[in-house]
């Protein structure tokens, strides 16, 4: 599989990554295991993990498989979340660093590749933020930061910011949603990350499983949409403008000789300032799926045609 750097950073990573999500949930330890030994065997490294995921589940059982994948295999982006409806209690300097340790010892491991935080909370101060994320590199418990779901202006405020406090604070990656069904980040976002030196990775880049055709002829029920915790998350992506999108996508695919969900990876993979597209696969199968996409490139002329049936009005 092939790596990328993130950004203007030194950080590198595989140019898929394993999203875990699911992990402690729907899919359990042993299926956990085979999906990241599947994964670091084609060539894998970068892990996304959070603990917000199955409340730690998925760090606990992410833990429990460094020893036997090898930790210096791996690059483990961990996201810390927000508490819900506690946005005091959110990116503090003691609250993000409770949180990184708690983190770590879930982990099993004494440092993270990737601490990634809350994008923006205006009731802490920035230079609060940022101190955290120094402590903690300073500490050797990060190697480097980034922000989850920001803003264009709110990027660019912390990269500008974080520049005047020292070259350990400036993050070195963005995690955003984006696929052809949601390229909202084109409008600020990703310009942004281009003039500050910063990575995209890109989650839900399938769509939320929409992309891959499976609800075309309905509600499959093994699927997320007919899971009660996970419906409302892919119906939200079931729309008249998606149905043309799959379409085009299906198209491209027979055309191509590979699968939808080739297509709409390859899309977002090599989209610009993209680093790193992150696959959430409950099952080795799933997994298989995915790493197909590995060596497919998309044509300029199917590439523009998604892009035409894809596209969304810029904001006035």
């Amino acid at each position: 599989m092939q790596r990328r750097r993130v950004g203007a950073s030194g950080l590198e990573v595989s140019r898929l990554g394993l999203g875990t999500m699911m992990w402690g949930a729907e899919t359990d330890a042993e299926t956990a295991a085979e999906v990241l030994a599947a994964f670091v065997d084609a060539g894998g490294t970068l892990v996304e993990t959070a603990d917000a995921y199955a409340e730690g589940a998925a760090q606990e059982v992410l833990g429990t498989l460094l020893a036997k994948v090898g930790r210096d295999r791996l690059v483990i982006a961990a996201r810390c979340a927000l508490p819900h409806g506690a946005l005091g209690d959110g990116p503090a300097r003691g609250a993000l660093l409770t949180a990184l340790d708690a983190t770590l010892v879930r982990l099993g491991t004494d440092h993270v590749d990737l601490w990634q935080l809350p994008a923006f909370d205006p009731s802490i101060p920035l230079d609060e933020t940022l101190s955290a994320v120094q402590v903690a590199v300073y500490q050797g418990k990060a190697r480097y930061c980034g922000l989850v779901g920001p803003q264009g202006w709110q990027l660019a405020t912390v990269a500008e910011r974080a520049r005047t406090l020292g070259p350990v604070a400036i993050p070195a990656s963005a995690q955003v949603e984006y696929s052809l069904l949601h390229r909202a980040a084109e409008h600020e976002l990703l310009p942004a990350a281009a003039h500050h030196g910063i990575g995209v990775l890109a989650w839900a880049p399938l769509g939320r499983g929409v992309l891959t055709g499976k609800y075309i002829g309905g509600t499959p029920a093994d699927s997320r949409a007919a899971s009660p915790t996970m419906a409302a998350y892919v119906e939200a992506r079931r729309t008249e403008r998606a149905s043309r999108i799959v379409a085009a996508v299906m198209t491209a695919a027979d055309g191509l000789g590979t699968t939808p969900l080739a297509i709409a990876m390859a899309w977002v993979r090599d989209r610009p300032g993209v680093a790193s597209a992150l696959v959430g696969a409950r099952d080795a199968r799933q997994l298989a799926a995915s790493l197909a996409a590995e060596p497919v490139t998309l044509p300029a002329e199917i590439r523009e045609a998604l892009d035409d049936v894809s596209a969304v009005p810029q904001p006035a």
